[in-house]
C-alpha cells in the first residue's frame, strides 16, 4: 500500500550520527558477541547466516516477479486467486506447513463514472490510463480495475469547483481568509502532504458535496524527471487509485469490526457503516485535471499552493461547475491469506511472523510484488538450511497477505480471527511491502531497535561495499551536517514510530506484538504507484533492475528471523524505549507550550491590529479568529512512570548484557514474559473516538492517516485542544508506563 517515497520521506527523519561522523564504521560487522545469544551460540549462528546468504539468488527474485505481476491481480480477481495458488504451492515444495485462509470482505467496484465540466464550458474527462506499445504489460486494460478510490460512496453532485492544495484543515482556514466557502461545492485537491482518505474527510467536514484528486506534475509527474516509458515519473495519464476508507477509525473489513469476516460472521449494514467517506470522490490525471484548473477563477493560488502545470493556478469558487457522477457494486469477495509454518525445535508455540502483501492494484511490479519475491527468497533460504539439518528453536511463520491496499483486509481479518492465540505466541512480527534501490529504512517497536541496530550492522550495501547503516548516516549527515541529533552519542539508528499503510498496523496497534516494517528506497523515485504502470518492464528499468537490493533485503530480514528464531534470551530492550518516549513526551511539552505561545501571539497581534495593517487591502482577506487561552497540563503523571522505568530499564540491560549467568529456567521465564511487554502498552478502552487502536504509544494520526502520531491519545486532543481529554490521555498513557514498569519488576527479579 505505502508509496516508497513516503516510507524514504520517514526514512530521513532517521538519525544515526556519532561524534566523529565517519569513524569507527567497518565496511561490515559480524560481532563475535550477539545480543541474547550465548558466545558458544553466537559462533554458530553467524555461521547459519553466512549460509542462509549464499541460498540467495537474484534470478529467483526476477522469475517470481514475473509470475506474480505478470497480469492484473487486484482482490477478488481470477489472477489474484492463481498467485495465491502458486505462493501455497512453492511454500509447500519448500517444505513448509502451508494453508490458505479465506475471509469473505466489501470490495466495491466502480460501476460507472462520470466527471464532466458544464461551465464555463463543456469538457469531459477520460478517467482512463492510456497503454504504451513499449509496455505490453499496460495492453491488459480489460483486466485492470479503472482508475477510481474504494469505498467512496455513490453519489450524483453538481457545483461550482474550488482548488484546495492539498485538501488539509490548514488549507480550507486559508481558504477561508479569502472568503471562499466550500460549502455545497465540489473540491479539487491534489496527492501528497497526507493519506488520500484524509482529503474527502476535511472536505466532507467543510461541506463539499464531492471531491476530486488529482497528481500535480510538480509532485510526481515531468517536474521531477522524464516521464514513463522515457523516465519513472508520473505521465499525463497516470492516476493514482486507491482507498479512501476512514482507516484511523479501524483496519480492515468495513463491515466486521472487530471480528473476522468468516462466510457467517455478523456483519454491519452498508448504511451502518461509519468509515466510509461522506460524498463521492474520484482520483484523475493530470492530462485530465489541467481544463479544470485552468476554468478557475477567482484569486490567484498562493506560491505555496501552485503546481506544476503550464497555468495561473486559482481558487475558485467557479466559474467552472462540475458534474461528479460515481456508481459502486457493492460486492463481498473473497480473500485469500497465505499461511506457510516451519516449527520450532524448543519452543513451537512461539511464533517469529514474517510478512508481506500480494495483491495489488494492477500489476504492482513495485507495490508490493518487490517486497513479496525478497519475503520467497528468505523462505527458501531457510527451507534449504532446514532440508541441510538446521531445525529453529522457535516456530517461524510466513504470510502473504490480500486485500492489504483496500485497507489491511487480509492481514487484519487474521489477526482478528487469531487474536488470543496471537497474543499467547506471537514474538515479534517482521513486515516489509515495496522494495527498491537505496537506503535502509526501519520503523517499529522501540523495545527492538537495539536488537535491529545489530542487525543492520551486519548487513553490506550493495552499491557502496559499506554497512547499510554507514549508508544511511551518510545520507543524514549530506542532509542534515554533522550536529544531527543522536540517540545518547553512540553508533544507534533511531527507528521511526509507525503509523499506518502496511500489514504491520493490526499486529501492532490492535495485539500489541512487537513489529518492525524494512524497506530500501530513495533512489527509485518514480510516479508508478498505483497506476497501470506498475509494471515488470518499469521496475527492472527504473527501480531495481539487478535485484540487488531485493537481495538485501531478504539479508536483512532473514537475520532478523533467524537471530529471533534461535536466540538463547529474546532480544528485546528497554533501555531505548524509554529515551525515545521521554522525547515524544518533551514534544508533548513542546506542542503544548506552542499552542500556549501561537493563542497569545494571535490574540495580542489582532489587538494591535498587525494582521490588518500587514494585508494586501485589494486581497480583502478575513483576519485570523481569535484564540481560546491554553490551560496547563500536568505531565508530572508521566514523567514520574518514565522515571521509574528508566531504572528498571537500566537494571535489566545489566543484567542480560552477559547471559551466561542465566540458567536455562531463568531464560526459560524471561523469554515467556518478555513478549508480553509490547502489550503492557495497550489500552483495554483503546483510544478516544477510535478503540480499535488500542496502542497508548503509537497510533495513525486521525487527519494524517498512514503518519504517525506518538503518544496518540494526549498529542491529538492537545491538537484539537480539547483540554481536559489531553489530561485523562495523559493519565492513561502513564498507566500503561506503570503496567511495563510492573512486568520490568518480574523479569528483575527471575
Amino acid at each position: 500500500m505505502p508509496r516508497f517515497s513516503n516510507l524514504y520521506e520517514l526514512l530521513l527523519t532517521f538519525i544515526f550520527i556519532m561524534n566523529n561522523p565517519l569513524k569507527g564504521i567497518a565496511q561490515s560487522s559480524t560481532p563475535d558477541k550477539i545480543y541474547g545469544f550465548t558466545e558458544a551460540h553466537a559462533a554458530t549462528e553467524l555461521r547459519l547466516e553466512h549460509e542462509f546468504d549464499q541460498q540467495l539468488q537474484p534470478s529467483d527474485l526476477d522469475s517470481w516477479m514475473k509470475r506474480l505481476a505478470a497480469r492484473p491481480h487486484h482482490l477478488g480477481s481470477a489472477y489474484d486467486h492463481q498467485n495465491a495458488l502458486f505462493l501455497d504451492s512453492l511454500f509447500r515444495a519448500w517444505g513448509y506447513q502451508t494453508r490458505i485462509d479465506t475471509y469473505y470482505v466489501l470490495f466495491p467496484k466502480p460501476k460507472s463514472r462520470i466527471l464532466e465540466m458544464t461551465a464555463p464550458t463543456h469538457f469531459r474527462a477520460t478517467l482512463e490510463e492510456k497503454s504504451l506499445p513499449q509496455d505490453p504489460y499496460t495492453q491488459q486494460i480489460q483486466e485492470a480495475l479503472p482508475p477510481y478510490n474504494a469505498y467512496s460512496i455513490d453519489g450524483d453532485v453538481t457545483g461550482q469547483l474550488v482548488y484546495a492544495n492539498y485538501g488539509l484543515p490548514d488549507d480550507y482556514e486559508m481558504l477561508a481568509r479569502y472568503g471562499i466557502d466550500v460549502k455545497g461545492k465540489i473540491v479539487i485537491v491534489r496527492y501528497g502532504h497526507s493519506w488520500r482518505g484524509i482529503k474527502p474527510k476535511v472536505a466532507a467536514e467543510h461541506g463539499a458535496i464531492g471531491c476530486i484528486i488529482y497528481s500535480d506534475p510538480a509532485d510526481d509527474g515531468y517536474f521531477q524527471g522524464d516521464t514513463y516509458p522515457t523516465g519513472p515519473f508520473k505521465n499525463p495519464w497516470g492516476v493514482q487509485r486507491g482507498s479512501v476508507i476512514d482507516m484511523p477509525i479501524y483496519s480492515g473489513d468495513p463491515l466486521t469490526p472487530n471480528v473476522a469476516a468468516t462466510k457467517n460472521a455478523p456483519r454491519l449494514s452498508l448504511n451502518e457503516v461509519k468509515i466510509f467517506t461522506q460524498i463521492p470522490v474520484l482520483p484523475i490525471s493530470y492530462h485530465d485535471a489541467q481544463p479544470l484548473l485552468e476554468a478557475l477563477k477567482g484569486p490567484v493560488a498562493p506560491p505555496s499552493w501552485r503546481g506544476a502545470l503550464p497555468i495561473t493556478y486559482h481558487l475558485g469558487a467557479g466559474p467552472a461547475t462540475i458534474h461528479l457522477q460515481l456508481s459502486f457494486s457493492w460486492d463481498i469477495v473473497p480473500c485469500y491469506d497465505v499461511v506457510a509454518m516451519l516449527p520450532g525445535k524448543a519452543y513451537p508455540d512461539q511464533w517469529i511472523i514474517r510478512g508481506n502483501h500480494y495483491d495489488a492494484w494492477v500489476h504492482g511490479a513495485a507495490d508490493p510484488i518487490s517486497g513479496q519475491v525478497a519475503l520467497l527468497a528468505e523462505a527458501k533460504a531457510l527451507a534449504a538450511l532446514h532440508q541441510q539439518g538446521w531445525q529453529p528453536q522457535r516456530t517461524i511463520v510466513f504470510c502473504a497477505w490480500d486485500g492489504e491496499e483496500q485497507g489491511l483486509l487480509g492481514s487484519t481479518e487474521w489477526v482478528e480471527d487469531h487474536l488470543k492465540e496471537l497474543q499467547q505466541k506471537a514474538i515479534v512480527y517482521l513486515n516489509s511491502d515495496g522494495n527498491g534501490r537505496g537506503y535502509l529504512g526501519v520503523g517499529g517497536s522501540h523495545t527492538l531497535e537495539k536488537f535491529f541496530n545489530q542487525v543492520a550492522l551486519s548487513v553490506i550495501d550493495p552499491e557502496t561495499d559499506t554497512n547499510v547503516v554507514a549508508r544511511l548516516r551518510a545520507r543524514i549527515i549530506s542532509q542534515e551536517g554533522t550536529q544531527a541529533s543522536s540517540l545518547d552519542g553512540d553508533q544507534y539508528i533511531h527507528i521511526s514510530a509507525l503509523g499506518s499503510g502496511s500489514d504491520y498496523s493490526p499486529f501492532l496497534q490492535h495485539a500489541g506484538i512487537a513489529s518492525l516494517n524494512v524497506g530500501y528506497g530513495g533512489e527509485n523515485e518514480g510516479g508508478e504507484y498505483h497506476t497501470l504502470y506498475d509494471t515488470y518492464l518499469d521496475y527492472i528499468q527504473f527501480k531495481d533492475s539487478s535485484f540487488s537490493y531485493g537481495i538485501t533485503l531478504s539479508k536483512t530480514m532473514g537475520r532478523c528471523i533467524l537471530r529471533l528464531a534461535n536466540c538463547d534470551l529474546l532480544p528485546f530492550d528497554f533501555t531505548h524505549f524509554t529515551q525515545t518516549v521521554k522525547h515524544y513526551v518533551t514534544q508533548l511539552q513542546q506542542l503544548e507550550k506552542h499552542e500556549r505561545d501561537t493563542a497569545t501571539t494571535v490574540n495580542k497581534w489582532l489587538e494591535q491590529k498587525i494582521y490588518a495593517l500587514a494585508t494586501d487591502p485589494q486581497l480583502r482577506m478575513a483576519l485570523p479568529s481569535p484564540k481560546k487561552a491554553v490551560p496547563y497540563l500536568n505531565f508530572a503523571p508521566l514523567l514520574n512512570a518514565l522515571s521509574e522505568l528508566d531504572t528498571l530499564a537500566n537494571l535489566y540491560a545489566s543484567r542480560t548484557n552477559d547471559i551466561s549467568h542465566l540458567s536455562p529456567e531463568q531464560l526459560r521465564k524471561l523469554n515467556q514474559l518478555l513478549p508480553q511487554s509490547e502489550q503492557q502498552l495497550l489500552d483495554p478502552a483503546g483510544l478516544p473516538h477510535r478503540p480499535w487502536y488500542k496502542h497508548t504509544i503509537y497510533a495513525p494520526g486521525l487527519y494524517t492517516g498512514y503518519g504517525v502520531k506518538t503518544l496518540p491519545g494526549a498529542r491529538e486532543a492537545i491538537e484539537q485542544g480539547n483540554w481536559p481529554e489531553a489530561q485523562q490521555q495523559i493519565i492513561q498513557e502513564s498507566d500503561a508506563i506503570k503496567r511495563l514498569v510492573k512486568l520490568l519488576n518480574t523479569l528483575n527479579k527471575i
